[in-house]
């Protein structure tokens, strides 16, 4: 029986009930939340078994609308040009090595990490931490030779000079 209340209480009772029901010539009533009393109410007449009957509607209240004063505009300033640098040339050992290169990566200076003889296991690692400082701090690594690589800041130029340094 109290299922058959809540359904009819979230209008989802049978069929029958809506025949005959045209909304053709009525206006949307629009309304805001409910206030406690109001939910009081209907939860009542819901509980109680009784008939439901529309609640008074309520005006809707303008307000006034406040405009804000323009937000000032943000200045303008060109990027500055990138820097050339000369790379420092890392050859890591261990992987406590690592520390160094990546010193002199944030410190916005190329590195060369040359893995020639490092074990593969060893070269797998570093080429990964290598590669993760190189998204962290949003710059580059490229391959140079056969396992050496140069990680590249960002706003950090390396010289033509210096990349046919390296490929040789």
């Amino acid at each position: 029986m109290q299922m058959k209340k809540l359904m009819m209480w979230l209008g989802l009772g049978p069929d029958e009930a809506y025949e005959g029901y045209d909304s053709a010539g009525e206006e949307p009533v629009l309304r805001g939340p409910l206030s406690s009393t109001e939910f009081a109410e209907a939860r009542a007449v819901a509980e109680t078994g009784g008939t439901v009957s529309p609640m008074h509607t309520r005006t809707p209240v303008s307000r006034s609308v406040r405009t804000l004063p323009p937000e000032p505009t943000g200045t303008v300033r060109p990027l500055e040009p990138a820097v050339t640098a000369k790379p420092a040339t890392v050859s890591p050992t261990s992987f406590n090595d690592v520390q160094q290169m990546a010193d002199r990566f944030m410190a916005k200076q190329p590195v060369i990490v040359n893995l020639q003889g490092v074990e593969a296991d060893l070269s797998r690692r570093i080429i990964d931490f290598a590669s993760g400082i190189c998204y962290g701090g949003v710059g580059q690594m490229e391959r140079i030779t056969h396992q050496v690589y140069l990680l590249t800041p960002s706003d950090v130029e390396v010289s033509d000079e210096d990349r046919r340094h390296l490929a040789d």
